[in-house]
């Protein structure tokens, strides 16, 4: 099987959630890290959170996310 690639990254677990739901409905699967940062309320206030795809389906995401960033 396929490694996961990145597709994208976020500040926050809100954020997150939202572009993974986004992903989900246009019927791409995606899976959520989280980076540990020094901050009390890791994922929401600060840090970095990676966003991954099947590698087949990398294109597909990108103009996914492309065309919600266009409204």
């Amino acid at each position: 099987m396929d490694e996961p690639v990145l597709v994208t990254s976020v500040t926050n677990t809100f954020e997150a959630d939202m572009v993974c739901d986004l992903l989900r409905t246009a019927g791409l699967e995606c899976g959520i890290t989280r980076r540990a940062t020094d901050s009390a309320f890791a994922g929401v206030l600060a840090g970095q959170i990676a966003i991954f795809v099947h590698p087949s389906d990398l294109g597909a995401a990108r103009e996914v996310l492309a065309a919600a960033d266009s409204r």
